[in-house]
């Protein structure tokens, strides 16, 4: 099941769980400031980041600035609490499925969420639609050709 951690103010939330909803993709949403994050989702969203901790958070936020927190100085655990104390620092949204992450929308890098099955499905429609459209055009190659 994808999860999606998002917070009811963030247009970009919006756009994902509208996307998915489109798409008819179950997902399970997790608004970071109603629950609390556990230990193992932040790590599961750690460890699949590619790029670590730029990945996910925001070093702007008013929490980092006002701490003056280099999050590249803590600890994984230390990592861990700060986030759980302060989930405003987090990049959102997040969707996490069991291959991997994605944070923010992005139109084309979503379409990865879509199941193998679908988009090997949608990949053989749109190539019947090009064969159709090549089919029902007709080239000239010679001067015989009718004008319009």
């Amino acid at each position: 099941m994808i999860k999606i951690y998002t917070s009811p103010s963030c247009s970009s939330c919006r756009k994902v769980k509208q996307w998915f909803d489109e798409q008819q993709i179950p997902y399970e949403e997790h608004n970071i400031f109603s629950a609390s994050l556990s230990e193992a989702e932040l790590k599961e969203i750690l460890y699949k980041s590619e790029n670590g901790t730029d990945d996910i958070i925001s070093t702007r936020s008013k929490v980092i600035k006002e701490k003056n927190i280099d999050v590249n100085d803590l600890t994984m655990s230390e990592l861990v609490q700060f986030i759980k104390d302060n989930p405003s620092v987090l990049k959102r949204p997040i969707m996490v499925d069991t291959n991997r992450i994605q944070v923010g929308y992005n139109s084309e890098e979503i379409m990865a969420f879509i199941p193998r099955e679908r988009r090997a499905q949608m990949e053989a429609e749109l190539m019947m639609g090009v064969r159709q459209q090549n089919e029902d055009t007709e080239i000239c190659l010679d001067d015989d050709c009718p004008t319009k």
